[in-house]
């Protein structure tokens, strides 16, 4: 079965000679921004250009994508291409976005394995690095590739899986944009099924006390947590088979008093524990039941900038609260919650969960407060408990340390420096993040 991609103009230069992230804390100046609405076009445009940089959605808080050379969108390269019913698999082009593949994938019956709760991504910018939800059995989005190609720095498509170019597809599942440009990705999807979302208010005691119960209980199983507040949010999400109950609007929303609560904090820090205590006012238990992709996502309107790191799971507990510890005594007060997750083990060369089971423990920032002062305190915390950064958050480890905990770090960078000798596809962050000793 196959689906045209985007039928849109030719390769154009957009008007812009300015790019900036989701929340406006990474910004760069390319001398172009390319589109390219076909293979062959995509093919020119890395054969001709130097330096070259590629941009999914912009939700990535570091300089991943920061360039002042060639910026080059693949939105114009979507749709699925393949379907294999009988496995469930679907080969997808890789600038389709998370929030449109349920048009492309519900026809065939078809639901991504996992998601986080921010579908705005690309799925090439999702797969390279490393994006994930929640589940104690579920790997991040990268750990259900079967397959990808690969155009490299000189032109070439690669087909790789795990009999061909294997190497390359054990690498290259997350690799920062860095072997070359991810076309199109062959993905391990789910017969289409239902969710059920249950929320509600829990206490801190009780969470500790019965976490290990609770993550084998269910599907995917979340907490955010407050570092003033005695109770946290319990979030948890299961296959079901009930009638749709989908997510009513409520004024005023979440999201507009959690913008409220975090424009208080900022004008006023010493309002932060009694605002965060005021939980049971904000929060109400509320049940959910809709198509896996409508349940995963939830709006965020309000911008922030994060720090996340993944912890081995037998000190995540620990880990949460030493970093809630941390908070609550830190100058730079934030009301935004920490948010705890399980992600499974895989065996991807560079994905921050190589060989291990995780928590993930992430740290939020309102994007109109700077961030690197309350990110500092808590990522010595983070890292004191042996945590791997997300490599789309903000984290100011070195090419030193992260060999330290990455087994394929060298044979990464190897097999980088072959495809690409010329270095076409590093900016200058990543040229200090992989070669910088």
């Amino acid at each position: 079965m196959n689906q045209l991609i985007n039928q849109a103009p030719n390769q154009q230069k957009l008007n812009q000679q300015k790019w900036n992230n989701w929340s406006g804390y990474q910004q760069s100046h390319p001398e172009q921004i390319l589109k390219p609405d076909s293979l062959d076009e995509l093919k020119h445009i890395v054969q001709t250009q130097a330096k070259i940089r590629v941009v999914g959605a912009g939700h990535s808080f570091t300089p991943l994508v920061s360039t002042d050379a060639t910026l080059l969108s693949l939105d114009g390269l979507y749709g699925v291409d393949q379907v294999k019913t009988e496995f469930a698999q679907a080969s997808i082009w890789a600038g389709t976005r998370l929030f449109n593949l349920g048009q492309y994938l519900e026809p065939m019956q078809q639901s991504l394995m996992q998601q986080g709760d921010i579908d705005q991504q690309s799925l090439a910018g999702a797969v390279s690095t490393g994006t994930h939800g929640t589940g104690v059995g579920l790997h991040c989005i990268s750990g259900y590739v079967q397959a990808f190609e690969l155009l490299t720095a000189s032109g070439e498509i690669l087909h790789c899986n795990r009999h061909e170019n294997p190497d390359i597809f054990a690498a290259g599942r997350v690799s920062l944009g860095s072997l070359g440009v991810l076309t199109k990705i062959t993905m391990q999807n789910k017969p289409r099924y239902k969710l059920k979302e249950q929320v509600r208010l829990c206490a801190v005691k009780d969470f500790i006390q019965n976490i290990d119960q609770w993550k084998a209980q269910h599907r995917h199983i979340e907490c955010f947590a407050f570092s003033h507040a005695d109770k946290l949010i319990l979030k948890t999400l299961d296959i079901t088979e009930d009638e749709i109950q989908p997510r009513t609007e409520s004024w005023p929303s979440e999201d507009t008093l959690l913008t409220l609560c975090c424009e208080l904090t900022k004008s006023f820090p010493a309002l932060n524990p009694k605002l965060q205590k005021l939980l049971g006012v904000f929060i109400k238990p509320s049940t959910f039941v809709d198509w896996s992709g409508k349940i995963f996502p939830t709006p965020r309107e309000t911008k922030f900038n994060e720090m996340e790191y993944q912890i081995p799971v037998e000190l995540g507990v620990e880990c949460l609260q030493a970093v809630l510890a941390g908070l609550k005594n830190s100058k730079a007060q934030t009301f935004f919650p920490v948010e705890f997750r399980f992600v499974k083990g895989d065996d991807i060369w560079l994905s921050p969960f190589y060989q291990r089971d995780s928590i993930s423990i992430s740290v939020h920032q309102y994007y109109k407060q700077a961030p690197r002062q309350l990110f500092d305190e808590v990522e010595s915390i983070l890292q004191h408990y042996q945590g791997r950064p997300h490599w789309g958050k903000m984290h100011s480890m070195t090419a030193t340390q992260l060999k330290t905990l990455y087994p394929k770090w060298d044979a990464f960078m190897q097999l980088r420096e072959r495809l690409d000798p010329s270095r076409k596809f590093l900016n200058p962050y990543l040229e200090r993040l992989f070669l910088s000793e």
